[in-house]
């Protein structure tokens, strides 16, 4: 009884510290009523302290603070809650918010779950992809490293594919002898009958003038489907490193991204309207590494975050790559190869007549004609379902 009431001491302890780092207030303040207070009531003081008091009629978070205050200690019942918890999370990011901000109740079932999930197995982990990707998430967005024991994910080592050249059909000797005698045959024969195919000849050049020209257009619609190729973008995981406001231009943002390279990659983003600097800090996204590199607004810009938004344009947040997906890791899509363009070219409008293609589907993966875009880890999401992804 003594160790389930020092675990429950301990749980709520964690509770109070992380909810004060969340709203920015002195834990100390709040350590007298640790040992007399349930999870409900710790949440509410500390909400009243903050100055966001409305925010307690919430009942999303109130069922939230309810799953904490429920959490199991029992090993298996743990287990078996985490399981639930995993099945709700494929399509979520966090547990409440716009779609990428952590929410207190993101930072409550975070540090009731912390102990649990930092003690399973790694065979038990991998069975809770949802759950790890998630508590990655929160642990680095809202930097608890202090807080709590960091927990440490295994990321999938990546190597790019290598298209291997065809190797050339070896031909037997007899049958390289017998097309030679072949082709000397014809040639003979082409020659004896070289001045009465003469006569002929201006008419069925004409023929095949024709027939060539009848040819040609079906030649340029290939090449246009060939432009129309997701294969053309190299679309990869990046990581932000660093984001700002963009210094004359109040609706960019200019971030620092990691997609592998020896140096950061700098771009520009149209995202100051639906998120703070500080919230894409540390963000995992999906960007184009070809685009060819411009200005925008005297800000040098080297790619193009991917990004989901609603019908009206209201909502709209980067797309997330799987939390353990390797920065520079190239985004594949399932029975679509070729190699991308080493820069597109603006000329040709590649970029405007793919876009179209990319949306989300009804569960907010992210697809191109509808199939998915992979990487070693999964596909890639959104919060935001049926959404257009430009």
């Amino acid at each position: 009884m003594a160790t389930n009431g020092n675990s429950d001491l301990r749980r709520k302890q964690g509770i109070v510290s992380s909810l004060c780092k969340h709203f920015s207030l002195d834990p100390e303040a709040f350590s007298g009523e640790v040992p007399r207070n349930d999870i409900k009531t710790l949440y509410l003081n500390i909400l009243k302290s903050s100055g966001k008091e409305s925010l307690k009629n919430n009942d999303e978070v109130m069922n939230w603070v309810a799953f904490a205050e429920s959490f199991p200690k029992d090993s298996k019942a743990c287990y078996d809650v985490l399981n639930t918890l995993n099945a709700d999370l494929p399509q979520k990011s966090v547990l409440l918010g716009n779609g990428f901000t952590p929410s207190e109740a993101d930072v409550i079932v975070f540090s009731a779950v912390h102990s649990s999930v930092i003690g399973l197995s790694n065979s038990e982990k991998d069975k809770l992809p949802h759950v790890m990707r998630w508590m990655d998430y929160i642990q680095n967005r809202e930097d608890l490293g202090a807080l709590f024991e960091k927990i440490l994910l295994e990321k999938p080592d990546f190597e790019p594919q290598r298209v291997k050249a065809a190797a050339k059909p070896e031909v037997d000797s007899n049958a390289k002898k017998t097309v030679q005698n072949t082709e000397t045959t014809d040639k003979s024969e082409a020659e004896l009958n070289a001045k009465k195919s003469d006569s002929g000849k201006k008419s069925k050049g004409d023929k095949e003038a024709v027939q060539e020209k009848k040819k040609a257009p079906e030649t340029e619609a290939t090449d246009k489907d060939k432009e129309l190729s997701v294969s053309l973008l190299n679309i990869q995981v990046g990581l932000i490193r660093k984001a700002w406001k963009h210094p004359s231009a109040d609706s960019l943002l200019v971030e620092e991204i990691d997609v592998g390279e020896a140096k950061l990659r700098q771009v520009v983003s149209g995202l100051a309207k639906y998120c703070s600097p500080e919230e894409l800090v540390n963000r995992p996204v999906v960007l184009i590494t070809n685009v060819k590199p411009g200005k925008l607004r005297d800000v040098m810009s080297e790619g193009l975050v991917l990004c989901a938004s609603n019908e009206d344009h209201t909502i709209v947040e980067p797309l997330f790559p799987p939390a353990v997906a390797k920065p520079g890791e190239r985004i594949s899509f399932s029975g679509i190869d070729g190699k991308p363009e080493e820069v597109l070219n603006p000329k040709k409008k590649q970029l405007e007549k793919i876009t179209p293609h990319l949306f989300t589907d009804e569960k907010g993966v992210a697809t191109f004609k509808g199939i998915p875009f992979m990487t070693s880890a999964g596909s890639c999401t959104s919060s935001i379902p049926k959404a257009s992804i430009k």
